[in-house]
């Protein structure tokens, strides 16, 4: 299907829009800015996918962005993407994916955004107002139609911006191989709702925050579901049937391989506390060793803060990346390659690359004065920097998926995200802590964190660990920096077993007077989905089976430590 070139003519902004420039000039450039809505776009099989077009008031020839969203074209992203980056001087096709906000089509995740893009490139050719360049920018999904684009890049594309985005859908439902509970539904909601419209919306995260405490409780998880999303989804059923990588579900999804081949320059904006951290510091590292032009920022920002804390600055960094490599205009560059937060004394810290160079420092966990499943108290585990003397186990405790271990702050998409006070929760049975003497001086980590851990249980049990790095200060609050989880395998005998799990990356300075602690427990409900214990498919167990854990002599705690 040939679509004909459109010729637009600006009608007046959408009042959302009108009220937000008026009550926040932040992050608004110097040019008025003409909307034209409701834009046909044809798709690669010519179904009808819905556009809206943002420009300068201003003679001239400006470059294009081209911005794909599931998630609708009104609030917020008509704002912060629309009118936000044409006011600095580009046009905006802000398109909505298939089957989603009045697009013709079914939407089916992942899965048609390469060819979709390419035939929304296609009908940009043939507009009068194409100046033969364009970019990309996005977060979230609207990051991973842009690996999408990339895995066969037409000519014009000049740049990409990569705001907290995965290209790894599988990572982002089974990290560390149990299921993303509570982000899948959260997800969930905002996909099947946010594109019917303001009320229905609301209405939805309403029922979410009032039911999601009950429905992560109940079992079966396929059934429990559907309470709080307001309707059977066939993509989560799909990713509750679907728990190994090897599934022909998740066959094409994964689009890491895309940035080990890229040339065009690409941006990479990542948070401390987002979910996604991981792999966008996996598209760095790919996109430095196949010689890319990139960059990256890491903020101290959850998934859904990023644009609400520092989004003047996110929006500058971008707009100067766009233009760089757009237009040719270098003015706004950085001289830095990243960009970092530094947590514990909160200042910004410039780096040639990432990781920084640093030396590997290792803590080793040991058993205190007091009782082996003591909690955070004086009697509580030990961390040192030398490996201790010590026979027997240096930790226990029991995991009751009947009453699970909470998760407390993190990379969530919910309001509890990010950091936050560990105390209470540390004070369970079923979490042990290993903490360090008091620091004389400055700690400062920046870089990956692990930890390895001789771990047992009886034949036959299933369990997850959970570990976490927090950082204490003078009042005894324990404050998360990082984590991760890890699935272990079935025990197929009563002997330790060692495990590696990798809690992330940070760049955290510990500040004099301030404790290291290493958190340790079986899972983090409802961040993931409880292992049950009774080795049941996650999706449909309804037995509960609780499970004593031991860890053993010659576990160890790896930070790297930047001097």
């Amino acid at each position: 299907m040939t679509a004909p070139a459109t010729r637009l003519t600006p009608g007046p902004l959408p009042r959302h829009i009108r009220v937000l420039r008026r009550l926040n000039r932040r992050g608004v450039g110097p040019h008025e800015v003409g909307y034209s809505g409701r834009i046909t776009v044809p798709a690669a099989d010519g179904t009808p996918l819905l556009a809206d077009h943002y420009q300068p008031l201003t003679e001239g020839e400006f470059p294009t962005l081209l911005i794909r969203s599931p998630y609708g074209r009104g609030f917020p992203f008509a704002s912060l993407f629309g009118f936000a980056y044409a006011s600095y001087g580009f046009h905006v096709l802000l398109q909505s994916c298939r089957g989603t906000a009045g697009s013709g089509g079914e939407f089916t995740w992942w899965l048609d955004e390469t060819d979709d893009g390419l035939a929304a490139v296609a009908w940009l050719r043939k507009q009068p107002w194409f100046s033969g360049d364009f970019g990309m920018v996005g977060l979230s999904y609207l990051a991973y139609v842009q690996w999408a684009m990339a895995v066969d890049p037409p000519p014009e594309l000049r740049a990409l911006v990569v705001q907290v985005g995965a290209h790894d859908p599988y990572s982002t439902t089974y990290p560390g191989g149990a299921f993303a509970l509570e982000n899948s539904l959260i997800a969930a909601v905002a996909m099947v709702h946010q594109g019917r419209g303001a009320l229905r919306f609301v209405r939805a995260v309403s029922r979410l925050r009032r039911k999601l405490s009950s429905v992560v409780r109940s079992l079966p998880i396929m059934d429990a579901y559907v309470p709080v999303v307001g309707q059977r989804v066939p993509y989560i059923d799909g990713l509750l049937r679907n728990p190994d990588r090897d599934a022909p579900f998740w066959r094409g999804t994964d689009l890491g391989a895309t940035a080990e081949r890229l040339e065009v320059p690409t941006k990479v904006i990542a948070g401390w506390q987002d979910l996604l951290l991981d792999q966008n510091l996996q598209q760095y590292a790919r996109l430095r060793g196949a010689g890319c032009p990139t960059s990256l920022l890491i903020g101290p920002w959850t998934h859904t803060s990023m644009l609400e804390v520092d989004g003047p600055m996110v929006l500058a960094e971008s707009v100067a990346w766009l233009r760089a490599h757009i237009t040719g205009d270098r003015s706004g560059l950085r001289e830095s390659r990243v960009r970092v937060h530094v947590g514990g004394v909160d200042e910004w810290r410039d780096l040639p690359d990432w990781p920084p160079p640093a030396v590997t420092r290792a803590f080793y966990p040991y058993r205190g004065a007091g009782e082996l499943g003591a909690g955070s108290g004086d009697d509580a585990g030990r961390l040192a920097d030398a490996p201790p003397e010590a026979s027997g186990p240096i930790g226990s405790f029991r995991y009751d998926p009947a009453n699970p271990t909470p998760s407390v702050g993190g990379p969530l998409l919910s309001r509890t995200a990010g950091v936050r006070d560990n105390t209470k929760l540390e004070a369970r049975p079923d979490v042990l802590t290993f903490t360090t003497s008091v620091l004389g001086e400055p700690f400062e980590v920046i870089g990956p964190v692990s930890v390895e851990l001789r771990v047992a249980a009886k034949a036959g049990s299933s369990i997850d660990i959970f570990a976490r790095l927090c950082d204490v200060d003078e009042s005894g609050r324990s404050s998360n920096v990082c984590d991760g989880l890890l699935r272990l395998p079935v025990f197929t005998g009563d002997d330790p077993v060692e495990v590696t799990i990798g809690l992330s990356s940070t760049a955290h300075r510990f500040r004099p007077g301030h404790r290291l602690r290493l958190q340790i427990s079986g899972g983090a409900h409802p961040r993931f989905a409880r292992n049950t214990g009774s080795g049941e498919p996650a999706a449909t167990a309804t037995r509960l089976v609780a499970t004593d854990v031991t860890i053993h002599p010659g576990s160890v705690l790896r930070l790297p430590q930047v001097t």
